[in-house]
């Protein structure tokens, strides 16, 4: 059988949502096309079992995550500062807000692949890409800090992120200012 990437994209976005809304164990191929609005059946013949269907759920989050590169360019039109770095993180932060079903899918899948280790380790192996990518992209751009900072700086953004979607009264909106404070702790005072 033919498979539509279009169609299997929307698959995977409505299980993003499942994910999101119901957990793990309300992910099932029959929520799926409920939540796409296909008929019964169609996800099993993108799917061939659960595990495949996470994977590529997983995949398919990072893809929603990664920031838009015309925008990214943009912001990045500004000289490599310390308030250049709080601007990058706090917009990690909105794309959280923009997509509250990706970061909760992806808090759902980690979760997940603590009890399937084939999952967790595709997760792992992704995620720690992404760090890596991260640095790199610090280090190359110029950007103050050196890779312990980023480090710091990814894991603490990532924290208020787990918080935000988790308990939001933690925070209680100050996400964006303790950003800019984390930042100027984390990298010192900024050169005049």
């Amino acid at each position: 059988m033919r498979h539509n990437p279009q169609r299997r994209t929307a698959l995977l976005d409505a299980a993003i949502e499942v994910l999101a809304r119901e957990g793990s164990r309300g992910l099932t191929l029959r929520a799926v096309d409920a939540e796409a609005g296909v008929p019964t059946g169609t996800s099993s013949n993108y799917f061939t079992h659960r595990a495949q269907m996470l994977g590529q759920i997983m995949k398919r989050t990072h893809e929603r995550l990664t920031p838009d590169p015309a925008r990214l360019a943009r912001t990045l039109s500004a000289p490599p500062t310390h308030e250049l770095v709080a601007t990058l993180l706090r917009e990690v932060h909105q794309r959280m807000e923009g997509d509250r079903s990706s970061y909760l899918a992806m808090l759902e899948l980690r979760l997940e692949g603590t009890r399937r280790p084939e999952l967790g380790a595709e997760m792992g192996r992704i995620l720690s890409a992404e760090l890596e990518n991260n640095i790199r992209f610090h280090l190359e751009a110029g950007l103050p800090g050196d890779r312990t900072d980023v480090v710091l700086l990814y894991v603490a953004v990532h924290g208020m992120i787990v918080d935000d979607l988790t308990v939001p009264a933690v925070l209680g909106g100050r996400a964006p200012a303790l950003i800019d404070q984390l930042t100027a702790r984390l990298l010192g005072p900024a050169a005049s």
